[in-house]
């Protein structure tokens, strides 16, 4: 008797789309749950290669939650491609300008490093606010605990 390995087909695939409420969660707990959706690991037939993830839409990316002293200390980087053109701006800051760059940023880390990643995380919606815009797409509601 041969046991075949089952790959799963691109066309075969049916996507859904969640709602994450991020209020009150942990940055990091949070952000490897959404990655986990968006590469498809959840599913029965996940093939690493092949993406069979879903769309994820956070909502409240403002009211995230870090431990510790990372508001203070956690530093992102990011550099204009002149010299001198390093910008550095603290975790405290980052939730107050732009609140979606950071959860964008943990799970950003936590996806392949190629093609298949970039198309990944094209699949995840962050919004600072309660509201999206993605209602037509009738999204289920994901609790995280």
């Amino acid at each position: 008797m041969k046991v075949r390995t089952y790959s799963a087909k691109p066309q075969a695939i049916q996507r859904e789309w969640f709602v994450v409420d991020a209020e009150g969660q942990t940055l990091g707990r949070l952000a490897t749950r959404v990655a986990t959706i968006l590469r498809g690991k959840h599913k029965p037939f996940y093939t690493p290669h092949v993406d069979c993830g879903d769309f994820v839409i956070v909502v409240n990316a403002e009211k995230v939650r870090v431990t510790g002293k990372k508001l203070d200390q956690k530093i992102y980087y990011r550099h204009s491609g002149y010299p001198g053109g390093l910008k550095q701006i603290s975790l405290r800051r980052q939730l107050m300008l732009h609140p979606e760059r950071v959860i964008e940023a943990a799970v950003r880390g936590m996806l392949p490093k190629n093609r298949l990643g970039r198309k990944l995380f094209k699949k995840l919606k962050v919004y600072a606010g309660p509201t999206h815009p993605h209602q037509a797409q009738k999204p289920k509601v994901l609790n995280i605990a």
